[in-house]
């Protein structure tokens, strides 16, 4: 069972497999349409399609951030629709470092299926291999999956607001340094990070397109933690996405029990009496 990374050469031994279930989770914040597109022109052979904000997120309302989580149920059903079954291993993947991939990969955690793994160096590294592509689109038996949903492995604004400057936690922002700080903002109304978190850009985790090693992995998380407990960590973004490549690396790196933020930034700016801190942490 793969749990964490699987590499190219592994996956494309099990490509015909019944039993694995690939999904191709290519994605672009700026143009939600693109993914799909990449996916109709071509994907791993096999492969169906996961659009962020239809599959993997619910609809945005007036107190939430850019990608809510769907309920369990509502979750499961889709996966139920793409047949999976507590047998399946999935392996999700996307363009490159896996920074979409890596939310299907938690969110299959969530609700108890921990046979998923992300493609490490995504759809580049397969191509790069020369690795088998086709355009066709599956066609899968549809199942009944019955979530399992660990509640302790996600906190909510509340939780972020009393944990923040308790120096027994920590708070990782997972948005590159500039986002953090606040003096570049191209995605939310408003700019900075939540006062007492640290940044922990999650490209920092990436070393020539894929995800660096366990020992380099746990250096970084050494120097963001600074010696807090792995579950008193609260991993964040802007929308709960690439905060979840943040948990993967963790895991790689052997360290477990983090929680994600989902509603992350654009939730935490819904509510203008939460603080908001600018520059360096």
């Amino acid at each position: 069972m793969h749990t964490t990374l699987i590499s190219v050469d592994d996956l494309a031994k099990h490509g015909d497999d019944p039993s694995w279930l690939i999904v191709d989770c290519r994605f672009d914040l700026g143009n939600p349409s693109v993914g799909q597109a990449a996916y109709a022109a071509s994907h791993i052979r096999g492969a169906i399609y996961a659009h962020l904000d239809h599959d993997l997120a619910a609809p945005i309302t007036p107190a939430s951030g850019r990608h809510p989580l769907p309920t369990p149920e509502t979750f499961a059903t889709t996966l139920g629709r793409w047949g999976v079954t507590p047998l399946t291993q999935v392996v999700a993947y996307d363009a490159d470092v896996g920074m979409y991939a890596s939310r299907l990969w938690w969110m299959l955690r969530w609700v108890g299926h921990t046979a998923v793994a992300v493609l490490d160096g995504g759809f580049k590294a397969w191509n790069a291999a020369g690795l088998p592509t086709s355009t066709d689109v599956p066609v899968r038996r549809p199942t009944r999956f019955v979530a399992q949903p660990k509640q302790d492995a996600w906190v909510d604004a509340a939780q972020v607001a009393a944990r923040a400057q308790d120096p027994s936690w920590r708070v990782l922002d997972a948005r590159a340094a500039e986002r953090f700080q606040g003096s570049v903002e191209p995605i939310d109304t408003v700019a900075g990070h939540v006062p007492g978190a640290r940044n922990h850009p999650f490209g920092s985790n990436v070393t020539d397109g894929k995800l660096a090693s366990p020992r380099r992995l746990r250096e970084l998380f050494a120097a963001s933690q600074s010696g807090v407990a792995d579950d008193h960590t609260i991993v964040m973004c802007g929308s709960g996405v690439t905060a979840c490549h943040l948990l993967l690396a963790l895991e790689v790196a052997g360290k477990h029990s983090a929680r994600l933020y989902p509603g992350s930034w654009s939730e935490w700016i819904r509510d203008p009496a939460r603080p908001v801190a600018i520059g360096e942490a």
